[in-house]
């Protein structure tokens, strides 16, 4: 179970902090008549409901626990926007951690003139346990349709006054009217601030609460720091193209607690360093002291590492027998919640479990390697500034091999290898608690050398307006990954309508796969296809050599973007296509040599065309030299792509004779 800070050894006394309710400008349930009537969002005329009020009062009670009491209101303008009516609340529930109380919620509907308004029905409302540690708060807004306006509000009390969640004032559904988050902190506990938003706030106000604590002449007196936030008018976020999550780009603020200050005692920093949080993780019941239980049957797997003589084949075992044992249950979380020897007997656990089975295993067999802390992609990337551990969502395996090379071992994922970083884990950083020389440290995990997608086609391109030959796919690192991953996952019918890229002129009639089962190498897909030329007639025949590729559509159409484009790694990709002419016809238009680089470098894109013995050669290259390309530069990447995308889509048009 998670560990849970309290202040009884820091703050031995009693607070006495009254809540100031602040009068809300828009109290729940009184609904401007205006709003009921409105058919858009002023802001953003296509959203399908709007987000009109989201406020939170957070404070601290008498007994040192923190409240929120949170008010939302959705007006929905079509039935699309009706998904906003099912709502799910997240906590902790475990050992009730953390608790909800006071739940209502309405749907507001005019017909005719007639306000009506529809209370939930509180046999309506389920509460389900996640795991022994989180929970879900589940309900359903009534009779909603276009038109309504959907509003509830609960209060969340959590017994760690030490963590204060991340506030979102954006949203990527829906536009936001309003956003406020009110805080009131005692002076005793200082949190550094991390805001992420390219919006600014519109109205910060900050004051200072007398309180006090004891009474008579025993009595202290000491402040309250009240912040109220504000942001109006907040465009939904749009999910661009290679966005590395939406959880780095929401516009929100994040609390870190750097200093407890005790009344009459000193002040300690808390967890201001990696170091420190290495060395808490350490003697957590749920992280380090998870990492030397014994395991069931354990020696089996040890005696036959003990066989193998290098360690990367010791490596390769061990990662292999984990994950193809263990079945990851979906959860993450950067602590266990059942521990590892329950996970590893239940051949199921979350991710931290089954990668705790994998780092003891290891040890066991000599591998120096080291548990880590990690973000997901989606989960969102560490900011190395801030020692904050709810930034990490998971636990894997760091083995540093060299100066130069380093491995991630994560076995939750089935197509994963011991030697390449797992892709959602690319361009964060992870926190490697190395207990043997007690030390603790943050490294930025990413893939430098370019990851190679090689086509070959070669083909007859026939007098009746067809294409027919085949082509040879070969796939490196993530491309072989995520080639077996679809193909394993979706099957071969599917797989090859991937391939096909939704065009039905193409005709796929046998795929072969050689080496899927040698992770060493690349994944080799060796196919026989036909493809109808459309457009072609009695005299022409257009070709277009951009085949087996996902580069028929430029993706990159906006003129702006809000957010990094992260592709992970370094996408290489080579395409050659060999193309026998036919009989009676003459290249009347094909495609100029030409090579095209971004004004930094970053891009290089090749065309290559040629006549060889009867044969047009048509080879196209595109290498990308960095992984990430900021927003602040999108509008030369926008216009390269749109170029590069022209060219990859000419024609060659022959003629017949």
């Amino acid at each position: 179970m998670k560990k849970i800070f309290t202040l009884a050894a820091l703050i031995a006394a009693t607070l006495t902090l009254k809540a100031q309710q602040a009068p809300l400008d828009e109290p729940y349930g009184k609904v401007d008549k205006a709003d009921l009537e409105m058919t858009t969002c002023g802001f953003e005329k296509d959203a399908n409901a709007e987000v009109l009020i989201d406020k939170a009062e957070l404070y601290y009670d008498q007994s040192f626990n923190v409240i929120t009491d949170y008010q939302e209101r959705i007006k929905i303008f079509n039935d699309n926007g009706k998904s906003h009516a099912d709502i799910t609340i997240p906590f902790e529930g475990g050992d009730r951690a953390e608790y909800i109380s006071g739940l209502q919620a309405e749907t507001i509907n005019e017909d005719n003139g007639a306000i009506t308004i529809i209370k939930l029905d509180k046999k309506q409302v389920f509460t389900k346990n996640v795991n022994s540690v989180n929970s879900e708060m589940i309900f359903t807004f009534p009779d909603v349709k276009a038109g309504s306006i959907i509003e509830y509000k609960y209060t969340l009390t959590s017994n760690n006054p030490l963590y204060i969640p991340t506030w979102y004032f954006q949203e990527t559904g829906a536009p936001v009217r309003f956003s406020q988050l009110e805080t009131k902190i005692p002076d005793l506990l200082y949190f550094s601030t991390q805001s992420k938003s390219r919006l600014r706030l519109t109205k910060h106000t900050n004051t200072q609460e007398s309180a006090t604590l004891g009474a008579g002449a025993d009595a202290i007196t000491y402040s309250v720091y009240c912040d109220k936030r504000e942001m109006d008018s907040i465009p939904s976020l749009t999910d661009e193209p290679y966005m590395s999550s939406a959880n780095d780009n929401l516009a929100s603020i994040g609390f870190i607690l750097t200093t407890i200050k005790p009344i009459n005692g000193f002040v300690k920093t808390w967890s201001d360093t990696w170091a420190k949080v290495g060395n808490d993780l350490i003697d957590d019941d749920d992280f380090g002291r998870q990492l030397k239980k014994n395991l069931t049957n354990q020696d089996v797997i040890l005696n036959q590492a003990k066989t193998l003589k290098t360690d990367d084949e010791k490596i390769a075992y061990i990662f292999d027998q984990v994950k193809n044992t263990m079945k990851w249950d979906g959860n993450d979380q950067w602590y266990t919640v059942d521990g590892v020897s329950k996970a590893w007997d239940n051949k199921s656990g979350n991710s931290t479990e089954i990668n705790l089975i994998l780092y003891d295993l290891l040890k066991k067999a000599g591998i120096k390697a080291m548990p880590m802390l990690v973000s997901t992609r989606e989960h969102g990337k560490v900011n190395p500034a801030y020692s904050f551990i709810r930034q990490f969502n998971r636990a894997v395996v760091y083995i540093p091999v060299d100066d130069a090379n380093k491995y991630i071992l994560d076995a939750s994922n089935k197509y994963n290898l011991f030697d390449e970083i797992p892709a959602n884990l690319l361009n964060s950083s992870g926190l490697y608690i190395d207990a043997d020389h007690n030390l603790a440290d943050v490294v930025f995990l990413d893939k430098t050398t370019p990851v190679k997608q090689v086509i070959y086609i070669n083909a007859e391109i026939k007098p009746d307006g067809k294409l027919s030959g085949t082509a040879q796919i070969s796939s490196f690192s993530y491309n072989r990954i995520n080639s077996i991953s679809r193909y394993k996952t979706d099957g071969e019918k599917k797989y090859i309508d991937y391939l096909r890229d939704d065009d039905n002129n193409l005709k796929i009639s046998s795929i072969k796969f050689d080496n899927m089962e040698a992770d060493s190498l690349p994944l080799v897909q060796n196919i026989d296809f036909d493809l109808d030329l459309s457009g072609s007639d009695d005299n022409y025949i257009y070709v277009n050599p951009n085949l087996f590729t996902s580069l028929h559509n430029n993706i990159f159409l906006s003129a702006n973007r809000f957010s990094d484009i992260d592709f992970g790694y370094r996408p290489n990709i080579t395409v050659t296509g060999m193309y026998k002419m036919p009989a009676g016809y003459t290249l009347d238009a094909a495609p100029k040599s030409i090579s095209m680089i971004m004004p930094d470098t970053s891009i290089v894109f090749r065309r290559i065309v040629g006549m060889q013995d009867g044969q047009l050669m048509v080879r196209y290259s595109i290498d990308y030299r960095k992984s990430i390309y900021f927003k602040e530069d999108y509008a030369t990447f926008h216009e390269f792509f749109k170029k590069m995308y022209e060219m990859l889509n000419e024609q060659i048009v022959l003629k017949k004779s």
